[in-house]
């Protein structure tokens, strides 16, 4: 085979691309009839995964009937707020799947995750409070990708005792990944496959690990896709998405594919713009209905000294518990207000009406947030922050025009929109009087169903301790006074640091970095950027 030498190393070089392709099918079926172990493929949809899945594929098809025992999951996570192109895309992707499998018996079945109603975007930035993700404070990834598809790898090794994991990583990726991609040779127990450090009696097999951009897209156009998809139709979609609007068609490689381009969710804030969505709109009339998710995600996004002020005036000066931290002898800012989570379900609505209005007939019934998910927040707006209000009917019904769906949160609730005029009638300006006053009725009106009554006295304290403050400014007074008197006290030798709340005020002003994985929290990572 005559090689170019002025173009990039190929996979297909020493073999030429019809054999390497047949040698690595022969070493998918060597793998696969070696054990009883369950295969366990991740996709995504995009151009990796799915030459993965599709080199498992074709290897499966070369078997005999009698060989293909073993079962082959095949995962997809959705968080909910995925390019809902992509979306698309992919379930339809899976739906082709299944079909295909069955009807040439082959052991693939396809599955399609999703996060925890708990545990979703909006159920976490809307209905709890959190700010958008950023790189000190990112708590979406766990929750919206990888604990739905460790759950379900988990409950493949519980009942299988081992499984392995086919994923469509390569070395070309980034630097890191091939760093950690070699590292991970090191510890293979057996050829090609390796340990994966945070899944025990999990092993990785990345088939494609030393393919190059050029050499996933020359796959792709030259081999079929055996579920009967168009890869043709994933180029295009690439294509969309790279800003240029330029994804040649890769028939050598001398030529830059459009591999790079990344497909996420479009409600991220952990870059500081959505490329593949603003191209998709750029270049293509077609998808400019997703314009309102570009402009909400922009709004999410709080980069900036203008939008940061904005922030600040969205957020508690109190922690998620309550309690007030300072940080340079400042408050450091808290979850979303009652006002501001209000907001953002407004927006969403809104967004969802404008793309329902102006898209596709495939959009017409789409969904940026569930039904589900609304019913969670109204649970914790009422429930857990006591907003005896229960705004959240009104806000959909105001917005979509037409009613909410669903009884009350809790039937034994006494109070309602009209005591809570009321009583914010007589609190006045004083939002903090108001929303002790408010808690507390709530506490004491829950506790009376209840046989037992114990713990009553500790949430009525823990209501009075967030709520006792004038205001911001008198909350930081406080906190300072306190930090003062346990600093006289410290060098008097009077007191050590064994009290949980000195210790905690120590932590923020010595070693903020220490809370930056713990949840509910503290929040407090994030703040630092401010």
């Amino acid at each position: 085979m005559t090689i170019n030498p002025n173009r990039p190393s190929s996979a297909f070089d020493n073999l030429g691309f019809k054999n390497t392709i047949q040698m690595l099918k022969d070493e998918i079926k060597a793998l696969y009839l070696e054990d009883q172990v369950p295969w366990v493929i991740g996709y995504s949809g995009g151009k990796d995964s799915t030459a993965v899945l599709q080199l498992v594929w074709l290897a499966l098809q070369e078997l005999e009937p009698h060989q293909r025992e073993k079962q082959v999951h095949v995962i997809s996570t959705d968080t909910l707020v995925e390019n809902p192109i992509v979306a698309a895309w992919v379930t339809q992707s899976l739906i082709n799947m299944k079909e295909a499998a069955d009807e040439q018996e082959l052991p693939v079945a396809p599955h399609r995750l999703t996060p925890e109603v708990k545990d979703t975007f909006w159920v976490n930035l809307i209905g709890r409070g959190y700010p958008a993700p950023r790189h000190k404070f990112r708590w979406c990834t766990e929750r919206l990708k990888i604990q739905p598809s460790n759950n379900f790898i988990t409950n493949v090794v519980r009942t299988n005792g081992e499984a392995i994991l086919v994923l469509g990583t390569r070395k070309a990726e980034s630097s890191i990944r091939s760093h950690r991609m070699t590292e991970q040779e090191k510890t293979r127990l057996r050829d090609r496959l390796s340990p994966n450090a945070s899944l025990p009696n999990c092993l990785i097999y990345s088939p494609v690990e030393d393919w190059s951009n050029d050499d996933v897209w020359l796959f792709l156009m030259q081999v079929r896709n055996p579920w009967g998809y168009n890869n043709k139709d994933l180029l295009t979609m690439y294509q969309g998405a790279s800003p240029d609007g330029e994804c040649p068609l890769v028939v050598d490689t001398s030529t830059p594919s459009c591999g790079d381009s990344r497909f996420g969710c479009w409600v991220c804030t952990l870059v500081e713009k959505d490329k593949s969505m603003s191209a998709m709109v750029q270049n293509d009339e077609e998808k400019e209905w997703m314009e309102p998710l570009l402009q909400l995600r922009n709004e999410l996004d709080f980069r900036g000294e203008e939008k940061k002020e904005i922030e600040r005036g969205r957020r508690d000066f109190r922690r998620m518990r309550g309690h007030v931290q300072l940080f340079h002898n400042q408050a450091l800012h808290g979850p979303y207000t009652q006002k501001a989570r209000e907001g953002w379900l407004e927006r969403v609505l809104e967004a969802q009406m404008e793309v329902r209005a102006s898209g596709p007939p495939e959009v017409a019934a789409i969904e940026l947030i569930t039904m589900a998910e609304l019913h969670e927040i109204r649970r914790i707006w009422v429930i857990d922050k006591h907003e005896l209000e229960d705004s959240l009917p009104r806000i959909y019904e105001a917005i979509t025009e037409e009613p909410f769906p669903g009884d009350l949160v809790d039937s034994n609730l006494v109070f309602g929109l009209k005591e809570m005029r009321l009583l914010q009638e007589k609190c006045g300006d004083d939002t903090l009087h108001y929303e002790m006053t408010r808690a507390l009725l709530d506490i004491e009106q829950g506790y009376q169903t209840k046989v037992r009554r114990s713990g009553l006295f500790n949430a009525l304290e823990e209501a009075i301790r967030k709520g006792f403050y004038e205001n911001k400014e008198d909350a930081e007074n406080r906190v300072r006074a306190h930090q003062k008197a346990i600093e006289d006290a410290k060098k008097e030798h009077r007191i050590g640091l064994r009290d949980p709340y000195i210790r905690e005020i120590s932590m923020v002003e010595e070693a903020p970095e220490t809370y930056e994985t713990t949840d509910q929290l503290s929040l407090l990572q994030d703040d630092q950027d401010e």
